[in-house]
């Protein structure tokens, strides 16, 4: 967010935009119910504090995103410079605020720094940072602001994700947002790679929360209206990532007042965008910031301490406040949904299959929630790890399918039981023949252990070339070359039966190597390893059963090798 301004080649990012339709959740199935669903930022190093307890005591406001903390090495501190915990001006501050009985979000990042993920490497250091926040401020809400070139850091992503996936299961009921920049067009494709690096960790984002502002469109954008495309477009993306998201996941976050573009968000715009998440449930309403929600003194003119525009002080938070008291703000009923990611999967028969089990709060507190399955064939086993979460948190299910199981299509019932009710969720398990895979064959696929001595009749880019060590097994294996401004891939095309879900599996070893399918079918997942592993993934044939099987391995990054592939 804005510490400092930011650049207008910043927000000029290609896009990887999208006009897909988005479905609608419900009204007040969000954070509506939740004491966070309004919760503007508070810049926490400009002196400007005391008007958030203004805003706590005489304005309603029930939660607040404190900004920011800066990740420096392995170390973090406040924006002030001073280290987390040790603050004798943001500690008293925070205190003070739960004192008034407003609930806090710690954010780390922001436009002038990182949060720790990205100038740390020691995962074991990172994680412990991040737990500091937790402890010392007894939250369950942690923000990370990305922006600038910091957005485009795959490996950082990817230490944020497993951070975040170890934290969810030492802290029961925490929660985090990722807060990214945005155009009206939805997010930029680095964005869209933080969300696959989530999915790829096996941990949900739960609000994706996007920045609302500075679009560089031009002074006569409507703001209100660029706040809800960006909105609309944004969930497609989440979606097309994973199709559990909804509007119970986005936040939206836009700069009060005058923008660093010179466009304005006024007070009719805040209506639009407070109207607009009521009736989808829109996880979070913030802006930026708590700080500007007055109008300019004398001769101030500062981006930092007031919204240049003519308002009553906190007009914004009055106009925002009402999403979280439509919801009960924390009060009324409890209650939760769950929902799973991936809801299909295919398995041959001996093999075994995981997906992710997500829980949210939607209205009042967390509580404890046992999960259990219903409907699985006999010789087909699921289970949870952990078997019970608090809502809010996510579990692993495995469904492992015996040698015999029968081929076919299984509906599974994953159920969730709280003291406030029961909800359920259906898994459709796909049963395959276990015939045609392993070893260096590949069903459908030729040349799959790379025995011939050479790719054909894979494709592939650059140096790319079959090799004789290492190998998985056999005597050839092929070896991914990437360059350092471009992917390195081979791939091959084959035909498949038409509407038909398939599993394509593969053994590969390296940094960041990546297997999947594209053209008729759309899929992929990754590892970052030293050592052979095996990668799956899952898909559905279209109309006509061409897909292209490919292999790549990441610009700038090392060799990878890949071996013994098969499809079932």
């Amino acid at each position: 967010m804005h510490l400092a301004r930011l650049a207008a080649s910043a927000c000029a990012l290609a896009l990887a935009a999208t006009g897909a339709a988005v479905a609608v959740a419900p009204a007040g199935t969000a954070a509506a119910g939740s004491v966070y669903s309004v919760a503007p930022y508070v810049d926490m190093s400009n002196g400007q504090e005391g008007l958030l307890d203004t805003a706590i005591t005489g304005h309603r406001l029930k939660a607040y995103t404190a900004a920011f903390v800066l990740g420096v090495g392995c170390n973090q501190i406040w924006g002030d410079t001073l280290p987390i915990g040790n603050d004798s001006f943001t500690d008293p501050e925070i205190a003070r605020a739960k004192a008034e009985g407003a609930s806090v979000i710690i954010s780390s990042g922001g436009a002038s720094g990182e949060p720790l993920a990205w100038t740390c490497s020691n995962q074991g250091s990172i994680d412990a940072g991040y737990q500091a926040i937790i402890d010392d401020y007894g939250v369950t809400r942690l923000d990370f602001d990305v922006e600038g070139a910091a957005v485009a850091d795959t490996a950082a992503a990817a230490r944020q994700m497993q951070a975040m996936k170890d934290l969810k299961a030492a802290n029961p009921g925490l929660q985090f947002s990722m807060t990214l920049p945005v155009l009206t067009s939805g997010l930029t494709g680095d964005g869209v790679n933080i969300l696959k690096a989530a999915k790829n960790a096996g941990v949900k984002i739960d609000v994706v929360n996007i920045m609302t502002m500075d679009y560089y469109a031009g002074t006569g954008t409507q703001m209100g209206q660029a706040a809800l495309s960006a909105a609309r477009a944004t969930l497609a993306q989440m979606q097309s990532v994973d199709s559990g998201y909804g509007y119970a996941n986005l936040g939206i976050t836009p700069m009060i007042g005058k923008n660093d573009d010179g466009s304005t968000f006024t007070l009719a715009d805040a209506q639009t965008v407070e109207s607009f998440a009521a009736q989808n449930g829109v996880g979070r309403l913030a802006f930026w910031s708590a700080n500007r929600d007055q109008p300019c003194g004398g001769n101030a003119n500062s981006l930092s301490t007031c919204s240049q525009i003519s308002q009553s002080p906190l007009a914004f938070t009055d106009a925002f406040v009402p999403y979280a008291g439509s919801g009960g703000g924390g009060g009324g009923a409890t209650d939760f949904s769950l929902s799973l990611s991936p809801g299909s999967a295919s398995v041959a028969q001996g093999g075994s299959a995981t997906a992710t089990v997500g829980t949210a709060v939607t209205s009042g507190g967390a509580e404890s929630v046992a999960l259990s399955a219903s409907g699985a064939p006999s010789g087909v086993t699921v289970s949870f790890s952990p078997g019970s979460v608090t809502s809010g948190g996510g579990s692993t299910l495995t469904a492992t399918v015996g040698s015999s199981v029968a081929v076919g299509s299984y509906p599974v019932t994953v159920t969730g039981t709280a003291a406030s009710g029961s909800h359920s969720a259906t898994y459709t398990l796909t049963v395959t023949s276990s015939g045609g895979g392993g070893g260096g064959g590949g069903g459908s696929l030729s040349n799959a252990g790379f025995e011939s001595g050479s790719p054909s009749p894979w494709t592939c880019t650059g140096g790319s070339s079959v090799v004789s060590a290492p190998v998985h097994s056999g005597g050839h294996s092929l070896q991914v070359t990437p360059s350092a401004g471009a992917t390195g891939e081979c791939d091959q095309t084959v035909t498949l039966s038409p509407n038909h879900t398939y599993t394509l599996s593969g053994w590969v070893q390296g940094p960041y190597a990546y297997v999947g399918v594209s053209g008729g079918a759309t899929a992929s997942t990754w590892s970052n390893g030293t050592s052979w592993n095996q990668l799956k993934v899952t898909f559905t044939t279209g109309a006509d059963g061409t897909v292209t099987v490919f292999v790549h391995g990441w610009y700038g990054q090392g060799n990878v090798n890949a071996d013994d592939f098969s499809l079932s």
